[in-house]
């Protein structure tokens, strides 16, 4: 239903706020590899495509206009090949044989057409952030048909201006067959853009920023990648710096390699933020045997707790984070900093909870980076100690060390569940239906200004990029 896909596209589009974009934050590239498994996976639609019908001959020999009725039986593409153009798009060279039946009295004739098939193909940047590819040139260039049946038999008369007349439709035929299966793929490309879901109230949503750059041994995209939260872009302060992906990185052989600027990764680490998902509530129950977050095992550190508390009570732990979390990209490293505001409150007998006192903390985290289909998801590990410094207390003095071992027990395994939880739900890569990636592999590359990005590679076997 291309027309159903093409409406929901340009809504979607008409309903996002208009976000400005100095440079990419993303850069997709599609390398040569690519083109090899997409002529052999694109042999079949070719050759269902190349099925035309041919119309009734009108034979005049014999002085009377005999109508013969032409089928094609079968059509071969034995080679297909794609190679890019640099500074244009992709050219397409075929070898296809046309096995045609002649239905003429008193036996069919069966004649093989070897016909090879060149079309060169521009890709450019679509009105509405896509790629956009289209035929520029096509050409259809026949040999000498051969006939065969089963004797053997010799050429009729016919034979000449049935070969003329057969070349002619197909002449006609085959060039407007092959832009109708590229203006297919552009509904199909026309898919990059749109809203992903990140989480229940935030979208991610990538379109084209300029003019593709093609080489003879790939494809790059400059591609804006914004977040939404409640359907209002995360802006990022405005950097002059331009995101450009090397020309040699990733894995050799592999058909695509993704490139994400440190941008994205502040993007979805400030939306975060901002849509408070990375709060957290940490409760106890009092008879939890492996949890001493409970006012008897404070006051065993702090007197005053035992003196308020004479009989146990749950505490419960408030972390919510005001400064934003910072992400730092270093050669095959990726760390993050976060410095939560730590609350510590107990209950009272009339179910509020009454503030014990604050702590403010740091913890430094290990980021590593994973690909699954077509989210790019992440898991963190503890690096260090979590620093722990008093805020405010209700108290009186607190002594941060007697402390340090309790609340950084019982704060560190709950922050990890949850940050887990949260970079495990991954937010979406740049794709189209039906791509997904395969075997990636990462890459986390340091910048001359610092900046980071992240590189996955994409090997031609196993693939599916759904072309």
């Amino acid at each position: 239903m291309p027309g159903a896909c093409g409406l929901g596209l340009l809504l979607t589009l008409l309903l996002l706020p208009m976000v400005s974009a100095s440079r990419p934050g993303t850069v997709f590239r599609l390398n040569k590899e690519v083109l090899s498994y997409a002529a052999e996976a694109g042999k079949a639609p070719l050759q269902r495509a190349l099925q035309v019908t041919v119309p009734l001959f009108l034979d005049r020999s014999g002085g009377v206009f005999q109508p013969t009725r032409i089928q094609i039986l079968n059509v071969d593409v034995s080679h297909l090949r794609l190679t890019f153009v640099a500074n244009f798009g992709i050219r397409l060279s075929a070898a296809t044989n046309f096995t045609l039946k002649i239905f003429r009295d008193p036996e069919p004739l069966h004649l093989l057409l070897p016909t090879a098939l060149l079309a060169d193909t521009s890709v450019e940047q679509g009105s509405i952030g896509t790629p956009l590819v289209s035929i520029s040139s096509c050409f259809s260039i026949f040999d000498k048909a051969i006939v065969f049946d089963g004797r053997n038999s010799t050429a009729p008369a016919m034979l000449a201006p049935l070969q003329s007349h057969i070349k002619a439709v197909l002449q006609s035929k085959l060039c407007l067959r092959i832009s109708n299966l590229v203006q297919g793929l552009n509904v199909h490309l026309g898919t990059l853009i749109g809203l992903s879901p990140v989480g229940p109230e935030s979208q991610v949503c990538y379109s084209m920023i300029n003019t593709p750059t093609i080489t003879n041994d790939y494809i790059s995209l400059d591609i804006n990648a914004v977040l939404f939260l409640l359907g209002r872009p995360i802006v990022l302060p405005v950097d002059t710096t331009p995101f450009v992906l090397p020309q040699h990185v990733g894995t050799k052989g592999a058909m695509a390699t993704v490139g994400l600027s440190q941008d994205l990764f502040d993007s979805a680490i400030m939306l975060l933020q901002k849509a408070g998902a990375l709060n957290l509530d940490v409760t106890a129950q009092l008879n939890s045997s492996n949890n001493p977050l409970n006012t008897s095992v404070l006051g065993q550190l702090i007197p005053e707790v035992a003196r308020q508390f004479p009989e146990p009570m749950p505490l419960v732990l408030k972390v919510r984070l005001g400064a934003t979390p910072t992400v730092t990209f270093r050669t095959n490293n990726a760390t993050m900093r976060l410095q939560p505001f730590v609350e510590v409150l107990a209950p009272t007998s009339n179910s509020a909870f009454q503030y014990l006192f604050s702590l403010n903390v740091v913890v430094n985290l290990s980021l590593q980076l994973s690909v699954s289909k077509v989210r790019l998801r992440g898991t963190t590990s503890v690096l260090g100690n979590v620093q722990l410094t008093v805020a405010s207390s209700n108290l009186g003095f607190i002594d941060t060390d007697h402390v340090q071992t309790v609340m950084g027990e019982v704060f560190e395994k709950p922050l990890l569940d949850h940050l887990n939880a949260l970079l495990g739900m991954g937010i979406a890569l740049p794709h189209v239906v039906n791509l997904q990636y395969v075997t990636p592999e990462i890459f986390i590359q340091e910048t001359r200004t610092g900046s980071g990005y992240f590189s996955a590679g994409f090997p031609t076997a196993g693939t599916g990029l759904g072309l």
